[in-house]
């Protein structure tokens, strides 16, 4: 588990493939990214964490985790849900990975 004192860059970020999950356990709450990867894109499903938790850039950490992935796969992502199209919206530089 993570301490609170943790910053976003240090989660232990889990990549659940299996499962099409990103996850990271903080202070016993759960945060997590759902997506689905088929033809070479990532579509990213759902991001959420436990309303503890918000306000402490871990959903940004997950959408991070989550592109890292992407680009280094090779895939395009689309964001269809509102927070990942709000962060993608947010980070001009990642508009190369959008479909």
């Amino acid at each position: 588990m993570t301490s609170a004192s943790a910053s976003p860059s240090s989660l232990a970020i889990e990549h659940l493939a299996d499962r099409g999950r990103f996850e990271v356990v903080v202070d016993g709450k759960r945060g997590e990214l759902d997506y689905r990867a088929q033809g070479g894109v990532m579509t990213i499903l759902h991001t959420g964490v436990a309303p503890a938790l918000e306000g402490r850039g871990i959903a940004g950490a997950l959408m991070r985790a989550a592109l890292a992935h992407a680009r280094s796969s090779g895939w395009k992502v689309r964001p269809a849900c509102s927070y990942a199209r709000t962060y993608m919206d947010r980070h001009s530089e990642l508009r190369e990975l959008l479909v």
